[in-house]
């Protein structure tokens, strides 16, 4: 109970279920506003009035599909100059024992494949995958040099109330009825839930390394909808054909970002990509919930 906890982006969608999970303790939130520290980190070195044991960096913006250079460039600020500046922050004061960083499993830079573990190159091409490959390496460079215990958890789709990003774009589209599966919705896609993640943090961070967290079922794209859809009262959820959106994504590879789907866009929603989280099951018991039977919309979503 005596650890005392810095964690960045304690106002977003993880960072609040982490709050809760470590309500005990006794830790304190950086945060743009409405925190102990407010600071923007891609734009400030924030100054720390005390020392802490542990970092949880869970800073960031949820993964997007950038429209121009601006966006694209949000994920640098944001992921690598964030850090470099929490942790320039850091070295001002007592150094922690143990840094955690939320990273993505979008650094592998996969759009297709089965059960991709830790071992797996980083291959991400994309501004906010590279971005994460970045922040990922300044801070192991950082802990190394300062004797710092450091925890890296490559995370999939994020499954809790009110999420932002994909998912939450997903729920909206459902409650207002224009969200459809494409050639049925069966692309498996690795998901786990954030209050899993939150309760996993200290048992890692003791202990250090890279790890990939899933809920070891792939829920299909159909069944993550199917689940929504009722949670709405409804019973149907819309599909299109495959040809269908073949012809529509050729359009877009024309029209540009402005058109909701294109070729890229359509081969990533009909193909399966699932990571192996089997270095965390075996190193710490990880056993998660299955988001399918555990995952509840917020009340008013």
């Amino acid at each position: 109970m005596g650890k005392k906890i810095l964690l960045t982006g304690s106002n977003g969608f993880l960072g609040s279920y982490i709050l809760n999970e470590f309500s005990d303790y006794s830790i304190k939130g950086l945060s743009r506003n409405r925190s102990c520290y407010n600071v923007d980190l891609s734009k400030n070195i924030p100054f720390f009035e005390e020392s802490f044991d542990l970092i949880i960096h869970c800073a960031g913006i949820a993964h997007f599909i950038p429209k121009n250079n601006q966006q694209s460039n949000l994920f640098f600020d944001v992921n690598v100059v964030g850090s470099s500046n929490l942790l320039i922050g850091l070295s001002k004061t007592s150094l922690p024992k143990q840094f955690v960083y939320i990273s993505s499993v979008s650094v592998y830079g996969l759009y297709c494949g089965l059960n991709i573990n830790e071992l797996n190159d980083l291959n991400a091409n994309d501004p906010y995958g590279k971005s994460k490959i970045e922040a990922e390496k300044i801070i192991k460079k950082w802990c190394e040099e300062h004797n710092v215990i450091c925890t890296i958890l490559r995370l999939p789709l994020i499954v809790g109330a009110n999420p932002p990003g994909n998912l939450g774009a997903m729920i909206h589209g459902i409650k207002k009825g224009y969200y459809f599966n494409i050639a049925g919705g069966n692309a498996k896609k690795s998901m786990v839930q954030a209050s899993d993640i939150a309760k996993f943090i200290l048992k890692a961070a003791e202990v250090g390394g890279t790890y990939n967290l899933t809920d070891g079922i792939h829920p299909s794209f159909y069944e993550l909808s199917k689940i929504i859809t009722q949670q709405f009262g409804k019973s149907f959820v819309p599909n299109m054909p495959f040809f269908i959106a073949k012809v529509l994504a050729k359009f877009g590879d024309l029209l540009g970002n402005s058109f909701p789907i294109n070729t890229n866009k359509l081969s990533k929603i009909t193909s399966t990509l699932t990571f192996d989280d089997s270095k965390a099951r075996i190193a710490f018991g990880w056993n998660p919930t299955a988001v399918l039977e555990n995952f509840k919309l917020h009340d008013n979503a």
